[in-house]
């Protein structure tokens, strides 16, 4: 494991400099491995010093959330709600793909952090002050689930191997598949090539993302200028 260089070692500890070096060693080993004993050896102290600034693990995971949620650009938008969603979701979007861990480290906490409620206050803020109703907003926010932190569970993992496979044992295989199930295969075949995806192989991860979010924008944009509510 690399330690924090002598000179870092010798500066004094505090939370912040806790929290931002569990942050860089979850990036680099994953969450699962980090470790209070792990990052004690990271920082050049004994365990015990660690408890003097995160009571424990979970109070850790608590700190290195709200490293991440501080990454998010909170743009002002004038009143155009739409931009400030957006911006605001996007720029999630990109914290959290810098720390692949971060999406799981922030579903696993049993309560939202001060930073994860600011962050979701300032989103339902863009909407609010852009002029759409709380009525609206309510059912825009469940709408948009986990895809307001940038990420959601993808419709078409890739199998195993997928990249790795020759064309020629892929097309017989959807050819197989194809007698049985000629939608999905139809769809399968007909997505965009990107290999180096992170969710679903083949599809263009970025895209397919903002494609997604920006059909939901529109329908929250119309209904918005319909004056819709949930009573009618």
């Amino acid at each position: 494991m690399t330690r924090a260089p002598d000179s870092a070692r010798r500066s004094p500890l505090n939370r912040e400099r806790v929290l931002l070096a569990a942050v860089a060693l979850a990036d680099r080993i994953g969450i699962e491995a980090l470790s209070m004993r792990g990052l004690a050896q990271e920082l050049g102290v004994v365990p015990m010093a660690l408890y003097k600034h995160v009571a424990n693990k979970d109070e850790l995971l608590d700190g290195m959330v709200e490293v991440i949620v501080g990454e998010i650009v909170r743009p002002e938008a004038d009143g155009d709600w739409r931009a400030g969603v957006r911006g605001r979701i996007l720029s999630a979007r990109a914290a959290l793909l810098r720390h692949p861990w971060a999406a799981r480290a922030i579903e696993s906490r049993s309560r939202p952090t001060p930073a994860v409620l600011g962050y979701l206050d300032s989103v339902i803020g863009a909407f609010r002050t852009g002029g759409v109703s709380a009525d609206l907003t309510h059912h825009a926010m469940h709408a948009l689930g986990s895809r307001v932190w940038g990420f959601t569970q993808e419709l078409f993992p890739a199998p195993p191997g997928d990249a790795g496979l020759d064309p020629e044992p892929m097309a017989a295989q959807l050819q197989q598949l194809a007698a049985h199930f000629p939608h999905l295969v139809e769809i399968v075949a007909a997505r965009s090539h990107d290999p180096g995806s992170t969710v679903g192989g083949g599809c263009d991860d970025q895209f397919e993302f903002e494609f997604a979010l920006d059909v939901l924008l529109d329908g929250f944009e119309r209904l918005h200028r319909r004056g819709w509510t949930s009573t009618h």
